[in-house]
């Protein structure tokens, strides 16, 4: 959920808008940050810089955009995936959004931007060189030093050391990766490993990857080629990416090598090749519909096999697990990175990689973005290994100073996160309901009363996941009755809304955990 504001007397530059997922759903499709700061500040914002194109760093802007609209720049692979978005948002007026191109200078206001090409799992990844009033500002945006990427486009090593040279106030850069010491592989070697396994199946193959990975799909296409498959692509973010790429001129499959969904069944089982999305477990996803047998249009049999080339996020350990479990009781032959660990490759710089960007800027100041506390504190730690004496460490909300003097850390300002549910904000008070109801239940209960709000007739209770007693449950019922009959003999301020209030302090006096929830049914 990357989202970083670089604030000048000048004006606010936003790099990056991002959304993350939900660990514990409770009807939250996507989390996005809270946007205060920047309302608040919304005749300063000058425009958003977005570094590439995966979601937790492009999946907010129509969220922002939609309160404060200003212009976007973004590569050009980014910017194909930003206008998809935009269009399922009909509240997000027409917009000015401007492609990038590494080494390009563009001005805005008074920052002027030179985005910088890197290697990473998608395309047009690009590290950004923000010249501010406070000094020049490497913000490097998701890396890795890949030698020999798929797409022949290397990161800008040479431009990294003559930014180095020229003098970096500050440098920016991705900690995702610090815990891995060494040794990143490279895409071309996930290729080789992928087609040696697929040509060793004689059955239907399934392969699971980050929809965003174009090289990964690009080489798909080409093991399909070389081991006489179709391919079938299941899941609407792998559709999206596909289109997005083919548009750019990034993805060649030929018309004859596709197949719809429609009619993947058609097609004999040594013959197909299904991409599908869904590696994290999403309920829902392509990958778990197949996992559980109930996809609309295909279904996996015995003697198939499945290929999760992608890693697992922190924290979808067990669903990927459970997912994985349940392909495996069908007979159908899975390969994870834990038993083929060359069928995946990070995208993300390791610790070496790392050290070798910090030696190449040699910043007088450095913050460690991207990752968990841990591997923010371990970035930190090895910058002053290197040698850089500025080193701060933030969190979100935490801003940061930095003039001519160097790097200090500022005032705290108020961040948080916004849910969304459908495309609209889920109330603080909505998603606490719905987190206590799975907690523990929610009790339903239906006061009958006159139009003077006196009790007439017996309150009904129903329950759903409450632990209760039927004596419990006739103690609640009898305690509301009770209650909205004292109630009835206060003469001031009876209203619909205080009979409800009066019969939830009763009920929640004898079942303190349930949600209840009041209906007032008028005679």
């Amino acid at each position: 959920m990357n989202c970083m504001a670089l604030e000048s007397p000048d004006g606010i530059l936003v790099v990056d808008c991002g959304i993350t997922f939900p660990r514990e759903k409770y009807g939250v499709d996507v989390i996005h940050p809270l946007f205060d700061y920047l309302e608040d500040r919304a005749d300063d914002l000058l425009g958003v810089v977005i570094t590439h194109g995966h979601e937790d760093h492009i999946g907010a802007l129509p969220y922002l955009l939609r309160k404060i609209p200003r212009p976007v720049w973004a590569p050009p692979y980014a910017l194909n995936l930003i206008r998809e978005r935009l269009k399922e948002f009909r509240d997000v007026p027409e917009l000015e959004l401007h492609a990038t191109t590494p080494r390009q200078r563009f001005s805005v206001g008074r920052f002027e931007v030179e985005p910088l090409r890197v290697t990473h799992s998608i395309p047009d990844a690009t590290a950004l060189a923000i010249h501010t009033p406070g000094g020049l500002v490497v913000h490097t945006g998701d890396f890795k030093l890949e030698e020999g990427p798929l797409d022949g486009e290397s990161y800008d090593r040479q431009r990294f050391e003559e930014l180095g040279r020229e003098g970096v106030s500050l440098l920016l850069s991705d900690s995702t990766n610090v815990d891995v010491l060494s040794g990143s592989a490279r895409e071309a070697e996930v290729a080789r490993a992928l087609r040696t396994l697929i040509a060793s199946k004689r059955e239907r193959v399934v392969v699971g990857i980050f929809p965003s990975n174009i090289y990964r799909l690009k080489t798909l296409g080409e093991i399909a080629v070389a081991t006489g498959r179709r391919i079938c692509l299941i899941g609407r973010s792998v559709q999206t990416h596909a289109r997005a790429a083919t548009e750019l001129g990034r993805l060649g499959f030929t018309g004859n090598l596709m197949v719809s969904p429609e009619r993947a069944r058609e097609v004999p089982r040594s013959e197909l090749l299904v991409i599908a999305a869904g590696t994290q477990a999403e309920p829902q996803s392509a990958l778990s519909r197949l996992a559980w047998g109930d996809h609309p249009r295909l279904k996996l049999s015995s003697g198939d096999a499945v290929i999760l080339s992608s890693r697992t996020i922190p924290g979808n350990d067990r669903a990927v697990w459970d997912l994985v479990c349940e392909f495996e009781r069908r007979g159908i032959d899975v390969h994870v990175g834990a038993t083929d660990p060359s069928i995946h490759v990070s995208g993300h710089a390791c610790r070496e990689e790392q050290a070798q960007m910090i030696e190449w800027i040699q910043p007088r100041a450095f913050v460690p973005i991207h990752g968990t506390y841990h591997h923010l504190m371990q970035h930190a730690k090895l910058a002053r290994g290197l040698g850089v004496r500025n080193v701060e460490l933030a969190e979100n909300g935490q801003t940061l100073l930095l003039d001519s003097h160097g790097l200090v850390p500022g005032a705290t300002v108020r961040v948080g996160r916004v849910h969304i549910d459908s495309g609209e904000e889920i109330p603080a008070e909505t998603l606490k309901e719905r987190a206590l109801m799975a907690e523990s239940g929610a009790m339903f209960l239906t006061v009958p009363v006159t139009s003077e709000w006196r009790l007439d007739g017996a309150v009904g209770v129903h329950s759903r996941g409450v632990m209760a007693s039927a004596e419990q449950v006739g103690k609640v019922r009898e305690a509301v009755e009770r209650a909205v009959r004292e109630h009835a003999t206060v003469e001031s301020r009876r209203s619909a809304e205080t009979v409800k209030d009066a019969a939830r302090r009763a009920a929640r006096r004898v079942l303190p955990e349930p949600t209840m929830v009041i209906a007032i049914e008028e005679r």
